[in-house]
């Protein structure tokens, strides 16, 4: 801006903010589901009508998820931050047309056998 100049509505307007926040419709948690970047998500059941109410990215997603799909995959398929992934997957969710897998957290895994595996493994090297 020079000296004396007025800020324009698109100085402060940022498209890289505006879309995902409209998108989204101001929301920044999904209602239901975590969604972490390696959650993968699958489409089930058939496709949703025209008359479904879903939007573009709704319907983009399901059509990238046909086959499992991480978040971050989606996110960089469509171009959006992953916090607008995880919330538009969790509105898929809700009306039973995605099914999401979380990653299985370290607790989970109790199987000795899976641990000298890796021990064993790791020493040839």
């Amino acid at each position: 801006m020079r000296g004396g100049d007025e800020p324009t509505d698109e100085h402060w307007l940022d498209p890289e903010i505006i879309r995902p926040y409209v998108v989204t419709r101001g929301r920044t948690q999904p209602a239901h589901g975590r969604f972490d970047l390696i959650s993968m998500a699958l489409a089930v059941g058939p496709p949703p009508g025209p008359d479904a109410g879903l939007d573009p990215e709704h319907l983009r997603i399901l059509q990238l998820c046909r086959e499992p799909k991480s978040v971050a995959e989606i996110a960089a398929y469509l171009d959006l931050p992953a916090g607008t992934i995880r919330v538009l997957l969790g509105d898929l969710f809700d009306r039973e047309l995605v099914s999401a897998q979380e990653p299985r957290s370290e607790v989970d895994m109790h199987d000795m056998k899976m641990y000298r595996a890796v021990l064993d493994g790791l020493r040839s090297l």
